[in-house]
């Protein structure tokens, strides 16, 4: 894996750090594919109950690399060059898929600046805390591009359409205070506390019924494209499957037993 991502795997918790900081964890295309490669690593790890996503440096991540996309422009018209925009379909979706759709719980620690696809990659994930310093712009509009990695999807959601509105199209920069009381991000601390924050959060998760959790963000996802009746019935298989596993009948023998439950994963 190219040193532009680093993944760490430690009892139980994934740790993937975009590491591009003289760049503002810009992404270029290797960094895009080591991040789409860990995140997929990470998904298929049985080790791994919890993933951390967090940038080196001063910022989380500012999105594309321009340096880089400006000479993708300039050599488009040749045949081997392909679309610029080809990395919408072969890395920012996939990427915010991995993050989204990963059956385990994905904790954003938002270092900085957040911006375009960082914004999007942080919104994919399950729970985000912020450093007091760190700010969230959409910044497609101010370089006319329309948007990616799901913040057309994500964002209304979170804030509703007319706040969303407000942010696509101004492309108006954030901080983590507004983003905080608009519910982009659970919790902001202060920059030197967030590491551990974070850290402590994660671990916490991976320490969780790994099960159940993949399963509670599955029911979310389903509801959120579904009728009330029909998420009932979703969440009732779901609900079976769950009571199933190995980490229910641990925590119910530990909550009548009035004990902590030591959960396995299973």
């Amino acid at each position: 894996m190219p040193d532009s991502v680093l993944s760490d795997v430690t009892e139980g918790l994934a740790t993937i750090t975009l590491n591009r900081p003289d760049a503002m964890n810009a992404l270029n295309r290797s960094t895009k594919e080591a991040l789409r490669d860990a995140l997929r690593e990470a998904a298929e790890n049985r080790t791994v109950r919890a993933v951390l996503l967090t940038g080196n440096g001063r910022a989380f991540c500012v999105g594309q690399d321009l340096k880089e996309h400006i000479g993708t422009l300039a050599a488009q018209d040749d045949d081997a060059a392909g679309s610029a925009l080809d990395t919408v379909r072969d890395h920012y979706n996939p990427i915010t898929e991995a993050i989204a759709g990963m059956p385990k719980p994905v904790v954003a620690a938002v270092n900085g600046p957040a911006a375009g696809a960082g914004f999007g990659f942080a919104l994919a994930a399950d729970y985000r805390l912020a450093a007091e310093s760190a700010t969230f712009s959409t910044a497609f509009a101010g370089v006319a591009l329309s948007t990616d990695s799901g913040l057309a999807w994500t964002l209304p959601r979170f804030i509703g359409q007319g706040r969303a509105a407000d942010l696509l199209l101004t492309g108006r920069r954030i901080d983590a205070a507004e983003a905080g009381r608009l519910g982009i991000v659970q919790r902001v601390v202060p920059d030197a506390e967030l590491r551990e924050a974070a850290a402590r959060m994660a671990r916490q998760l991976a320490q969780g019924p790994t099960l159940a959790y993949a399963s509670i963000k599955e029911a979310m996802a389903y509801a959120a494209t579904h009728s009330l009746s029909e998420t009932l019935e979703r969440e009732a298989q779901l609900q079976v499957e769950a009571g199933a596993s190995e980490d229910h009948r641990t925590a119910v023998a530990a909550f009548v037993d009035k004990e902590r439950p030591v959960y396995k994963g299973r």
